[in-house]
């Protein structure tokens, strides 16, 4: 089944080709028939997405011509709420419920819904499925995902939903490969480290806690949005005059290490301005390690202990230098990693130190390969 996925992000449009067999393994890396990452590109511009779209359709024609009709498109969408936890073939009723989650998700539901609009147009045999980056965080306990406010807002669904999960689902699952242990064993804290960053704490295959909550702003720092802030900041604020709009651009577009360095969303443009001595950029690498090794801790005590730790995403798999300083600081959860291995790291390795009581490794996402094989499992059975 020839399967082409749409992975539009905060930051980038990924979009990749696969001829999925008939049983998929999810946790094995699979060469794609073809793959574009657009990186750097805005993935919250409605307007400009289908001309953005339109290009990526023309470089991966010559290879549909032939291998093949696409048979699905996959689609990841961000926000599924409640009721949307499982892969599913797009009908009215899921346009209309991923549209209501858009205020919820404003830099990614909207771009999602402009994809699945442009793959129906430019696929019209093709069956489009939406895959939600909610659904793996489904399995939270109601400790886990309840928000400490007034009991009207549970009936509202405002809760913690968590994000990223169709990486840290595929990580988690790989990780236990590359360690030849079974998944249902491993206490794994999965660390999902881009422009968007987030944790999961994965207990026996299942996520039992994650950094992001009601929206994917919660957390962890990240390349513009803020992470956990004392609700009494955004008050103090709004009594200034901030609108809840500019408020809005300030949490989501204007923080996290762009608003602490002044400098970049880039965490290697920040470090190397940090390197030359810039202060500002200086505390936010500081900051976001601070972050980060805070929440890991938070994570491994969601599951009473820790036995990998794995690094992923953009900033995970590529900066040495954040494996080690958060490494460094976890010692008295059992992390220990060898320095050697950390700087030459290949795309996958584990970078555990000899006798480390955790192991820890750094895992290439393949979210597109986890779409996917999503959609395929999805549209198989629906075939006549």
């Amino acid at each position: 089944m020839i399967v082409l996925t749409l992975n539009v992000g905060s930051s980038s449009i990924k979009a990749a080709l696969f001829d999925v067999p008939s049983e998929p393994t999810l946790c094995s890396p699979v060469a794609a028939l073809w793959m574009s990452d657009t990186g750097g590109s805005t993935g919250t511009d409605v307007e400009s997405l289908p001309g953005l779209l339109d290009q990526t359709l023309a470089e991966a024609q010559a290879v549909i011509d032939r291998t093949g009709n696409v048979s699905s498109v996959g689609h990841r969408v961000v926000h599924g709420g409640v009721k949307l936890t499982q892969p599913m073939i797009v009908d009215e009723q899921t346009i209309h419920a991923v549209r209501a989650q858009s205020s919820l998700a404003p830099s990614h539901n909207p771009v999602n819904l402009a994809g699945i609009e442009w793959a129906t147009s430019a696929f019209p045999n093709a069956r489009q499925v939406a895959v939600f980056d909610t659904g793996f965080h489904s399995t939270l306990s109601p400790a886990a995902f309840t928000i400490s406010g007034p009991k009207e807002w549970r009936s509202q669904g405002i809760r913690r939903y968590g994000f990223h999960g169709i990486s840290h689902q595929y990580v988690t699952q790989r990780a236990a490969r590359m360690l030849q242990r079974p998944l249902h064993e491993l206490r794994i804290v999965s660390c999902h480290l881009g422009n968007g960053c987030s944790l999961a704490a994965v207990n026996n295959g299942r996520s039992v806690d994650t950094t992001m909550g009601f929206t994917p702003l919660d957390g962890l720092v990240m390349g513009s949005r803020s992470g956990s802030v004392d609700p009494g900041v955004l008050l103090h604020v709004l009594r200034k005059g901030t609108s809840v709009e500019e408020l809005d651009k300030l949490l989501n577009r204007r923080s996290g290490l762009l608003g602490l360095s002044g400098v970049s969303t880039d965490l290697r443009v920040v470090r190397s301005a940090a390197d030359g001595g810039d202060p500002a950029a200086r505390l936010a690498v500081e900051v976001f390690v601070h972050r980060l090794r805070g929440q890991i801790a938070s994570m491994a005590a969601a599951m009473n202990g820790l036995d990998v730790l794995v690094f992923t995403a953009g900033i995970g798999e590529h900066d040495a230098r954040t494996r080690s300083a958060t490494a460094n600081g976890l010692d008295f959860l059992g992390v220990r990693i060898d320095e050697e291995r950390n700087l030459r790291v290949p795309p996958e390795a584990d970078i555990s130190a000899s006798g480390s009581v955790v192991r820890t490794l750094v895992v290439h996402t393949n979210e597109n390969w986890a779409i996917a094989c999503a959609a395929a499992g999805v549209v198989r059975p629906a075939l006549p």
